[in-house]
């Protein structure tokens, strides 16, 4: 009978075991995520509406594009076109303890770039409309290694309302802000680098 007993203990944690645990996400986050994934397939241009960086800004004067391009339950995949440029994607992750804001950016050829997936994570509940994401500890090492400490204290925030949505990073003596128009869709534009349709 004991042995019996064990047997069915055994088995019955191995199952637990094997049973992927429910993804924990506060009402929020899921909010935040869901007013994102609402826009799926659908594409809109922006423009820079803060850049107080010295000398000429790298957007001036070209199409700013975000393109909600592939969205899960637990990630969003939002590619960001400057011009020609198609090295930027934007991934926005339930990770159980909060939201994951990672920066994925890639060369023509598909290959990393040096400076990529860094990001944040975050550390409060946020809103439905904003979320921050704190620069994480991968991402300090990174700017450190690359001899731009200052982006240590980078923290990138993301808004969604109706009619537009915002990206913008601020830290100390720094501000970048881009907002989409989300009235007017526009066509998709092609896959960014590295990812295939």
């Amino acid at each position: 009978m004991k042995l019996l007993t064990a047997a069915t203990l055994l088995l019955a944690s191995s199952t637990v075991v094997a049973s992927p645990a429910p993804l924990v996400s506060i009402a929020s986050h899921d909010a935040f995520f869901s007013n994102i994934a609402a826009h799926c397939g659908k594409a809109y241009e922006g423009k820079v509406s803060v850049d107080n960086a010295a000398g000429p800004s790298s957007f001036a004067g070209k199409k700013l594009v975000m393109h909600v391009r592939k969205c899960t339950d637990s990630e969003l995949q939002v590619p960001f076109h400057v011009g020609d440029d198609a090295s930027r994607t934007w991934i926005i992750t339930k990770t159980g303890s909060g939201l994951s804001l990672k920066h994925d950016h890639r060369h023509k050829n598909g290959s990393n770039d040096i400076s990529t997936m860094y990001g944040g994570h975050t550390n409060d509940a946020g809103f439905a409309q904003m979320q921050s994401f704190p620069a994480d500890q991968y991402s300090k090492e990174l700017f450190v290694a690359q001899g731009i400490a200052q982006s240590v204290g980078n923290t990138w925030q993301m808004y969604i309302y109706p009619e537009v949505f915002t990206y913008r990073l601020i830290r100390q003596g720094r501000e970048f802000k881009v907002d989409f128009d989300l009235t007017k869709p526009i066509t998709p534009p092609a896959a960014p680098w590295g990812y295939t349709d």
